[in-house]
């Protein structure tokens, strides 16, 4: 009874949040329509960012799908007279991001549908129960298969089955401390690696799509040298903590030497056998081998990164091969698609019409920039995307629009944009406060045993390593090749 009371409860929120969102953001479009601009601000520039506080609004409060307050939003663009054409409204979908993260999602969808993931956690399942550390080992597999698997869901989607498997193997409980830190790997840890390189996840693809349109080409040869070694100290700092988090490791040395090791050999040799490499996950293994090949001798001869991926996706949908159908194009996340390519076009328009400069003055004139040093206006803009990102479900959704907004005070304030870019990716990719923050720290939180006082304090701890290791790489690496 307790449990349908609090199911009900949150219902109502859900429900109330939703109906909020719609006023709200139909009260954002009627004082743009009936009043005049204030002091400052031209009607185009009204229009403009009428138009971003209804796609905020309705985005952050998920009152209707995200492709239909795509759609609107885009329409009410021209019909406010934000842009003089449909044309300049569609322009964000013009962006080789949407059609490079479509193809990247499809084939993420592959690698699942041949369940290449899976051969990945047999594979591990078969080493981890044998190992004394498995969360170490299972924060390493995570780190490898992020290199071939860009989607830090699907990699939490695939490793949870894993964790209660071995947890079953160690005769641990499902609100034990090594599930507990496992989960926390899951969620927190997980979608870290995704941004080691360009063709990493959305957090990744959308900066690096910034980073070429607003400050100057980058090569995925590049971008790896610059951020694999500071993702993975970050990573490794934050898997050493969970592994310590809450002393999980005790548990399981208890739990290992009560285990009968016989029967652990038996249900790894059960697992392997379950998961043999089939025909679809070597081609499709071969395919992601080469096309990571052609992205890294693209970066020296000029090839755009999008190519490989739509050879790829091309030959898995060759007939014989028949790996992506039609059914795999309709099952893409559009909703995010759209998301995108909508916020690309407001992007635009507020560039073209002066609103971004607008923004900038307007907190420029609150915050007392002059007055502080070169570091104190870093972590000033930084604190800023920290606090932005608090309030959007997604990492990418909240890098899409905190990231032009900061460089933008870099480029006006003389801090190195590119560095800066990099640092609001990390710090942006590591911190999450509230469960909704990360889709896999959601779904990990759903799941597993962990509390929001366990996401929030995790997510305060890497977010503290995220802002060290932004001090060595803008002090001590990245000045190495840049």
């Amino acid at each position: 009874m307790e449990n349908s009371t609090n199911g009900s409860d949150g219902e109502r929120l859900d429900a109330l949040i939703q109906i909020s969102g719609v006023a709200t953001a139909i009260a954002v479009i009627l004082w743009s329509h009936f009043t005049q601009p204030p002091m400052g601000l031209t009607p185009e520039m009204q229009s403009v960012l009428a138009v971003f506080a209804f796609s905020l609004v309705l985005w952050l409060s998920k009152a209707v799908p995200y492709v239909v307050s795509a759609v609107v939003s885009v329409v009410l663009l021209v019909a406010l007279g934000g842009v003089e054409s449909f044309q300049a409204a569609t322009i964000g979908f013009a962006s080789s991001l949407v059609f490079f993260l479509l193809l990247l999602l499809l084939l993420g969808q592959a690698i699942a549908k041949v369940e290449l993931d899976a051969w990945f956690a047999a594979r591990l399942l078969s080493a981890g129960t044998r190992s004394s550390r498995p969360i170490r080992s299972l924060s390493r597999h995570m780190l490898a298969l992020s290199f071939v698997m860009p989607s830090a869901v699907a990699r939490a989607v695939t490793f949870i089955p894993v964790v209660r498997q071995i947890t079953d193997s160690y005769g641990l409980g499902h609100d034990s401390d090594f599930e507990r830190t496992s989960f926390l790997v899951l969620g927190h840890i997980n979608p870290i690696a995704s941004m080691s390189l360009m063709t990493g996840g959305g957090m990744a693809i959308i900066t690096s799509e910034l980073i070429q349109s607003e400050i100057r080409p980058i090569t995925w040869v590049e971008w790896a040298v610059l951020m694999i070694p500071p993702v993975v100290i970050l990573y490794s700092l934050a898997a050493f903590t969970a592994e310590r988090f809450y002393g999980a490791q005790s548990e399981l040395d208890l739990a290992i030497d009560e285990a009968d090791d016989e029967l652990l050999l038996s249900d790894d040799s059960e697992a392997a056998a379950d998961f043999e490499f089939t025909r679809d996950q070597a081609i499709v293994g071969a395919v992601m081998v080469a096309s990571v090949g052609l992205w890294v001798v693209g970066s020296f001869i000029g090839v755009p990164t999008i190519v490989p991926a739509a050879l790829a996706v091309g030959f898995l949908s060759l007939p014989g091969i028949d790996i992506i159908t039609a059914e795999d194009i309709t099952e893409v996340s559009w909703g995010i698609l759209f998301v995108i390519g909508t916020m690309f076009s407001i992007l635009d328009a507020m560039e073209t019409s002066g609103t971004l400069t607008y923004i900038v003055d307007s907190i420029t004139a609150i915050i007392p920039f002059a007055s502080l040093t070169h570091w104190q206006i870093i972590a000033v803009l930084l604190a800023l995307a920290v606090f932005i990102r608090i309030f959007f479900s997604t990492a990418s959704a909240a890098i899409i629009v905190v990231l032009p907004i900061i460089l933008q005070f870099g480029e006006s304030l003389g801090v190195n944009q590119l560095y800066l870019a990099f640092s609001v990716l990390l710090i942006v990719g590591s911190t999450t406060i509230l469960p909704f923050n990360t889709t896999s720290v959601l779904l990990s939180f759903d799941r597993g045993p962990l509390s929001n006082s366990d996401v929030a304090a995790f997510g305060l701890v890497t977010m503290v390593y995220a802002v060290f290791v932004i001090i060595f790489a803008w002090t001590v690496y990245w000045p190495l090749f840049i």
